[in-house]
């Protein structure tokens, strides 16, 4: 059965509903045979951008939705509820368009944000690479200045939508100070000396094209650099605490689909005469699953609020990453186990479900790194107090993480 939501006003609810609506009528007749086919779906994409799901968090004068992030997540979810690639390159696409929409000049958002989140155009961000994962300020990717231009020159590891992006959000070193040596560029997809290599093979999200990305002598105008020189990093960290609560809301969705295909199996799968829902066991194990599921959901969007506020929420984002991802990884357990033989087959969905949401664990920070983040802020803490936020005139938009919250990170 769909989330029971409880949504700000009746604008949010009249989202959700269309966007429930879309999902169920153009994603899910697809995206079991598109993962089967390990099929990139582009027009998918093209069609979530006319109808307005690719900028919604940020400001309708860029073209953009308008939403807070307590709603644009709970459209993801209802996405990747259905078809988990399609929740995940909305959420990686989002976070590409973050460094210009919060940290550009207003020419640079007038110029090329309208394109970006209009639905034109689709986005990739690549900090990680072979060498430096979950040690971004390790990368090697170089970027020269020459005359107006510079020259971008390394190698970035799996960029999702890579080779299929229309635009790349890229990291890359100008100088060699370790932390305040790299900067943002904002790099457009069929520039002369950028390569994709084969998409990588991978266990599940086979749909969702993923691929290392060759900068060869990649030539990109000097306007192209989104803030500072140096100050790519800050930038980088906070478009994660940005696209770690998309992720939560990925694997959210991913979970409640597989608790809602446990919960009809268990219904209408009868032993002794009596439906498996009737029975102690399978009704706990449901029981658990849907527990994990309202905590998964009730993190992120605890998360979403504090962003939506102007609070700090990096380490909320973390929290929301990591619990939601683990309890996915457990739910889509569970729910291979409560159909039994029919779970193990691909012939029901949460085969599929429970391979899509391992690589949550992973992306976006392992939860490895999840919890360094959080422990690190925990270090930091000082004593409890209570926070009024700033007053807002109705619709402003909350501010993001403010530059020296990012660098903290």
């Amino acid at each position: 059965m769909p989330a029971d939501r409880v949504l700000p006003g009746p604008d949010a609810v009249e989202l959700i509903g269309r966007v429930r609506g879309l999902a169920e009528d153009v994603l899910l007749p697809r995206a079991a045979e598109a993962e089967a086919a390990g099929a990139f779906p582009r027009d998918t994409f093209h069609a979530l951008g006319r109808a307005g799901l690719l900028g919604l968090p940020y400001g309708r004068e860029y073209g953009g939705g308008g939403q807070s992030y307590e709603v644009y997540l709970q459209a993801l979810e209802e996405l990747a509820a259905v078809w988990a690639t399609v929740g995940v390159g909305v959420s990686v696409h989002a976070m590409s368009c973050f460094p210009l929409a919060v940290f550009g000049t207003e020419r640079q958002r007038r110029r090329w944000l309208p394109g970006m989140l209009g639905g034109r155009l689709l986005g990739a961000y690549c900090l990680s690479e072979p060498e430096a994962g979950s040690d971004p300020a390790g990368m090697r990717t170089r970027a020269v200045l020459d005359g107006d231009h510079y020259v971008l020159d390394g190698v970035k590891a799996w960029t999702t939508h890579g080779g299929h992006a229309d635009f790349y959000t890229v990291m890359a070193r100008t100088s060699d100070h370790r932390t305040r040596g790299i900067s943002c560029f904002l790099v457009p997809g069929d520039t002369p000396g950028l390569i994709a290599d084969p998409p990588e093979r991978k266990m599940g999200l086979t749909g969702s094209a993923t691929a290392t990305m060759r900068f060869e002598g990649v030539r990109v105008p000097a306007e192209r650099r989104v803030g500072g020189e140096g100050q790519g990093l800050p930038i980088a960290l906070a478009a994660l605490d940005c696209g770690r609560m998309g992720i939560a809301a990925v694997a959210t969705g991913l979970a409640q689909a597989a608790l809602d295909e446990a919960v009809r199996h268990a219904r209408d799968h009868t032993v002794d005469g009596a439906p498996l829902i009737a029975q102690q066991g399978p009704a706990f194990a449901l029981a658990d699953m849907a527990a994990s599921v309202a905590a998964a959901r009730a993190t992120t969007l605890a998360a979403a609020r504090r962003k939506d506020l102007g609070l700090p929420f990096g380490q909320e984002a973390s929290i929301a990453k990591m619990v939601a991802t683990d309890h996915a990884m457990k739910v889509t357990g569970d729910a291979v186990d409560l159909l039994g033989d029919e779970g193990y087959s691909g012939d029901r969905p949460v085969e599929r479900y429970l391979r899509e949401a391992k690589v949550m664990q992973i992306f976006e920070g392992t939860n490895q790194i999840q919890r360094l983040v959080i422990s690190r802020a925990l270090g930091k803490a000082g004593p409890g107090a209570l926070t009024a936020p700033a007053v807002r005139a109705p619709g402003q938009e909350a501010t993001a993480c403010t530059m020296s919250e990012a660098s903290s990170a």
